[in-house]
C-alpha cells in the first residue's frame, strides 16, 4: 500500500492531475536526478552552475513549458507548473532554480506587451537556452513600492537615456537581456515604462552580490550610467508599464508557493528517513512520541497548503484571478516551509546542520522565499485591501 507521504509527493490521488501531469513528473524527475542532483552541492559551494544547464533544461522541455508553440514552447496548465516547481525542489538548492528559471519573470512582459518583432527575436532564443533574460524591478531605495521607482529613461531622439540602479536582480550577472522598469513620466504608477536592455550597452554594468542563501544564483546589482537604448526596445506603451509588472506577480507567487511546499516535502522526507534510521536510548528516533508528533505536524501543514494551492490553480484555470488568496497562500506556503525546515533540523540534529544537507540549504533559504515576490507583510496588506477591509 502506498504510504501517505508517497501519495502526497506523487499527487497520484488528486483529482486535478491527469496522465500527462504524471508523465511530465516522471520525465522531470529523471532530469533532476541525472543532471542536477549529482552536482548541486558543488554548484552551491561554487556560487554558480554551468551555462550549459540552460540548453539541457530546454532540451527536456523545462524552459519551454507554458510558452506558445509558435516560439518553440510546449503547452501547459497550472498543474504542470505545480509539478515543475515541486520536482525542481527535490534537489534542495533554490539558487539553481531561481537562475535557471529566471525567464519565468523576465520574459512574460515581452510576451504580453512587446512588439511582434521583439517577440520573434527574443522568445525563441531564450526558450532554446541560447540566451538568458532577467527582470530588473527592485531598486536600492525599495522593492515592493514599484510605483515610486527612481531609475529614469529620458527620451533623446530615437533613444532613451537610462540612469539609475537596480538591486537584488536574479540572473543579473549572466543574463543577455534585461526587462527593466524605468520612469519615463511623472510620479507614481502612471510614469512607469518597461525597456528591453541588452547587456552590452555602453554605460551598463553589474556587480555580484553575496547572500545568505541561493548561493548558486547569480544575483547582482545593476548600474545604468547614460545608457542609450533604442526606442524600439520599449515594451508596450510608454508610461503603461506598471500594469505589465503587476500582472507578473500572480504567476510568480503561485510558483513560489508551489516551490515552498516542495521544499517542505523535502524536509519531511529527510526527517522521516533519519528518524527511522537513527537509534537513541535503545530505540529508533521515530519511536519517540515527541518526534512522531513533529513529523505529523509537518505533514498536516504541507497537506493543507497543497490542497489550497491546487484549489487556487483550478480556479485560475477557470479564468479567475483570486489576488487576495494567492497573496495569502504565499504567506502560508513560506510559513509552512519555515516550520518544516526548523522541525526537520531539530529531528536531524547535527546531521541536518552540516553543509551539503538538503535541509541545511533549505533552512538558510527560508527568508528569501518569505521576502521575494512580495514580503509577508505586503501580502497580508494586499489581501486585506482586496477584501475591502
Amino acid at each position: 500500500m502506498t504510504s501517505p507521504l508517497a501519495a502526497l509527493n506523487e499527487s497520484r490521488k488528486s483529482p486535478f492531475y491527469e496522465e500527462h501531469h504524471h508523465a511530465w513528473r516522471d520525465t522531470l524527475r529523471r532530469f533532476v536526478e541525472a543532471e542536477i542532483m549529482p552536482h548541486v552541492n558543488d554548484w552551491d559551494e561554487a556560487g554558480e552552475f554551468p551555462r550549459e544547464l540552460y540548453r539541457k533544461a530546454s532540451d527536456v522541455g523545462l524552459l519551454r513549458l507554458g510558452w506558445p508553440e509558435e516560439y518553440g514552447g510546449v503547452p501547459s496548465d497550472p498543474f504542470m507548473s505545480i509539478v515543475t516547481s515541486q520536482e525542481m525542489a527535490r534537489h534542495g538548492a533554490g539558487g539553481v532554480n531561481a537562475s535557471l528559471m529566471v525567464h519565468g519573470i523576465g520574459l512574460p512582459p515581452i510576451r504580453r506587451l512587446g512588439s511582434q518583432a521583439m517577440k520573434d527575436r527574443i522568445i525563441p532564443e531564450v526558450l532554446s537556452g541560447e540566451k538568458i533574460i532577467a527582470l530588473g524591478i527592485t531598486e536600492p531605495s525599495g522593492g515592493s513600492d514599484v510605483a515610486n521607482l527612481k531609475t529614469t529613461a529620458r527620451r533623446d531622439g530615437d533613444h532613451y537615456v537610462v540612469n539609475g540602479s537596480k538591486m537584488f536582480i536574479t540572473g543579473g550577472m549572466r543574463a543577455d537581456y534585461y526587462t527593466v522598469a524605468v520612469r519615463t513620466g511623472g510620479e507614481g504608477a502612471g510614469g512607469v515604462s518597461l525597456l528591453l536592455i541588452e547587456r552590452d550597452r555602453e554605460g551598463f554594468s553589474r556587480t555580484p552580490l553575496k547572500k545568505q542563501g541561493w548561493w548558486a544564483s547569480d544575483t547582482a546589482a545593476l548600474y545604468f550610467d547614460d545608457v542609450r537604448v533604442p526606442v524600439e526596445n520599449l515594451i508596450g506603451q510608454e508610461n503603461r508599464g506598471f500594469a505589465g509588472i503587476m500582472e507578473n506577480f500572480n504567476g510568480e507567487r503561485i510558483g513560489m508557493s508551489a516551490g515552498a511546499i516542495g521544499f517542505s516535502k523535502v524536509c519531511l522526507e529527510d526527517a522521516i528517513s533519519w528518524a527511522q534510521e537513527r537509534v537513541t536510548f535503545g530505540k529508533r528516533l521515530a519511536d519517540h512520541q515527541v518526534i512522531r508528533h513533529k513529523l505529523a505536524d509537518m505533514y498536516k501543514r504541507i497537506n493543507a497548503t497543497q490542497s489550497w494551492l491546487e484549489l487556487l490553480a483550478w480556479r485560475i484555470q477557470q479564468g479567475e484571478s483570486p489576488i487576495a488568496e494567492i497573496a495569502l497562500l504565499k504567506v502560508q506556503a513560506t510559513e509552512t516551509m519555515e516550520y518544516c525546515a526548523r522541525e526537520a533540523m531539530q529531528v536531524m540534529g547535527g546531521n541536518g546542520y552540516m553543509r551539503g544537507s538538503r535541509v541545511e540549504r533549505i533552512y538558510r533559504e527560508v527568508r528569501v522565499n518569505a521576502i521575494g515576490g512580495g514580503s509577508e507583510e505586503i501580502m497580508r496588506d494586499l489581501a486585506a485591501r482586496q477584501m475591502g477591509i
